[in-house]
């Protein structure tokens, strides 16, 4: 018998919807970084402390209510992916460079960007000058570089499989021309 042929996949339906939640929420934490982004900048750019602050506390407001939830359904759905289709896990580079970013953009949410926030928050409810500009500006950048360059290796899908996906497909191959 044939091991790779029989792992369960997900249906046609269950894939498009699974696949479209994943598209949904990718794009929600594409935007939501954004928007970070924009308040960041308008903290860091204005001489106003009535918009440095109402900037900092937004960008809390994201932070703590949907990034991290968008990022774990980002997360979730694309492992539901991987697994339940021919794509696999560790099959395509790609797919691995994918899993691996996702995985360290949802911990740098949790670890770094969020608390990042908080500080800032802090700082200027304390009547203090933000931070430093890096303080809201760095997460931001750093995580939509990595978004975009993760879309674009999800549409152009460089590099071709990996030693594992080599195996299997030469193991599927061979399974097709023996049957």
């Amino acid at each position: 018998m044939n091991t790779t042929t029989s792992k369960p996949k997900l249906g046609r339906s269950a894939r498009r919807a699974v696949l479209v939640v994943h598209v949904t929420a990718s794009a929600s934490w594409l935007g939501l970084t954004l928007g970070l982004l924009a308040l960041g900048t308008a903290a860091a750019t204005t001489g106003s402390a009535a918009t440095v602050e109402a900037s900092v506390r937004a960008m809390l407001l994201f932070a703590d209510w949907l990034l991290l939830p968008v990022a774990l359904l980002t997360l979730l759905s694309g492992l539901v992916l991987a697994l339940g289709t021919p794509w696999g896990l560790a099959r395509h580079r790609w797919v691995v460079t994918k899993f691996w970013l996702t995985l360290a953009t949802t911990a740098a949410t949790a670890f770094a960007l969020r608390p990042g926030v908080r500080a800032a928050v802090t700082a200027v409810a304390a009547g203090g000058p933000l931070p430093d500009a890096g303080d809201v500006l760095f997460g931001p950048v750093v995580s939509l570089s990595a978004y975009v360059f993760m879309t674009a290796i999800s549409v152009l899908k460089p590099w071709g499989p990996t030693r594992r996906g080599r195996r299997l497909r030469a193991r599927t191959r061979g399974a097709s021309t023996a049957a």
